[in-house]
């Protein structure tokens, strides 16, 4: 990458090298000194590194500011990307978190870079900002499993073309698989201190769970469902906010209530209003299940799943990380919003059954829960 010099970055917070990096990218014609003044103003104990983009005018990290991306453009993202990741690798050699925080421009180059090396990442905010749909990368159903993303755009944001911020928000939030904390905001294009906030709170809880550790614990592979099918048709609509809710293509009510009727007559489960979920969703616990507290949606009741009132018809349900994954991909759920961050990773919504065949799909899935809840997997690893 000789066309470009090493990085000018704008650094705050620890200077611990093992400690989680978060990397700002900012937007046309900003610079990397605006951008860190956000830092003092999110979580404490983390590295911050802001880095000017490499072009001033007509590049650098502003693909998408205002306009669509051609070839030449195109051509010069993947050479940022390059050098951008020279820069990173050797200040965050693999095993050190690093989530990217990108506004507008930055944030389209962020949402390039994650689509590019999913696993790089610990997470991304896509921040007012677009993914660079026509830049060759890959954006595929499924692409971003496992790598939580907090979006935020304004409803009268007339920077960005409409139906750029519009795609983006549709692949991250039905397609990508990605866990979506999305937040949107009435104003246009800048960040307001309401979003900071949330960013901040979004922030705190992943890095928290990334020092804790990640919730996969050994022996999670003996947890599974043999030959699990792809989900035939669209994935139904799923609410954006919190509470989670499946919107369309809703399980019938007696699908519902046999779904609750073959999951209530597994080992050794109690049913109950569900600590956890909105008045009406029933609660399935193992009061003496053994499985880790990843296993639980609810750990301190030991409730692995519930079913959501008749007019929704999904459940969540705790599940191992690799099979979660699994599910989603093969289009049976999404993760809750907040899986891998303040939930565990495996916090996944499992679209209800249209009929009977999908009902035995959903039991083995629940069963594969129950399984984990009650210790089959930790039997296994230490057998």
């Amino acid at each position: 990458m000789s066309a470009f010099s090493p990085p000018t970055v704008a650094l705050h917070g620890s200077s611990d090298p093992d400690a989680p990096l978060v990397v700002l990218l900012h937007g046309r014609g900003s610079h990397e000194q605006e951008i860190i003044s956000l830092a003092p103003r999110l979580p404490e104990g983390i590295a911050y590194a802001a880095v000017r983009a490499p072009i001033s005018e007509g590049g650098g990290f502003a693909w998408f500011a205002n306009r669509g991306i051609g070839r030449p453009v195109a051509e010069s993202l993947r050479e940022t990307m390059a050098w951008f990741r020279t820069w990173l690798d050797g200040v965050a050699p693999a095993g050190r978190p690093v989530v990217l925080v990108g506004f507008s421009g930055g944030a389209a180059f962020a949402g390039g870079l994650v689509l590019a090396d999913p696993a790089r990442y610990a997470g991304a905010a896509i921040l007012y900002g677009t993914l660079p749909f026509d830049a060759g990368l890959p954006v595929e159903p499924a692409q971003l499993i496992g790598t939580p993303v907090f979006v935020a755009q304004g409803d009268a944001d007339h920077v960005i073309p409409r139906e750029l911020l519009d795609h983006t928000w549709s692949y991250l939030l039905t397609q990508s698989g990605a866990a979506v904390d999305a937040h949107r905001d009435p104003g246009g294009h800048g960040l307001s201190a309401v979003t900071l906030d949330h960013l901040a709170t979004w922030l705190h809880a992943r890095m928290s769970f990334l020092v804790t550790g990640p919730d996969a614990p050994e022996g999670e592979d003996a947890v599974g469902v043999r030959n699990l099918p792809v989900r035939a048709g669209q994935r139904p609509e799923v609410s954006w906010a919190i509470p989670q809710q499946q919107l369309s293509d809703n399980a019938p009510r007696h699908l519902q209530e046999l779904l609750f009727e073959r999951l209530t007559a597994l080992p050794d489960v109690a049913a109950g209003p569900s600590r956890i979920s909105v008045p009406g969703a029933r609660g399935l616990t193992l009061p003496d299940g053994r499985g880790p507290d990843a296993a639980f949606l609810v750990p301190q009741a030991r409730e692995f799943a519930h079913l959501h009132p008749g007019h929704d018809g999904s459940m969540h349900l705790a599940l191992p990380p690799r099979l979660a994954a699994e599910v989603v991909s093969k289009g049976w759920g999404t993760p809750h919003p907040w899986a891998g961050s303040r939930l565990g990773a495996g916090f996944t919504l499992v679209f209800g059954p249209r009929d009977e065949a999908e009902l035995e799909i959903i039991v083995e899935i629940a069963s594969a829960s129950h399984r984990w809840a009650a210790g089959a997997a930790t039997a296994r690893a230490t057998s």
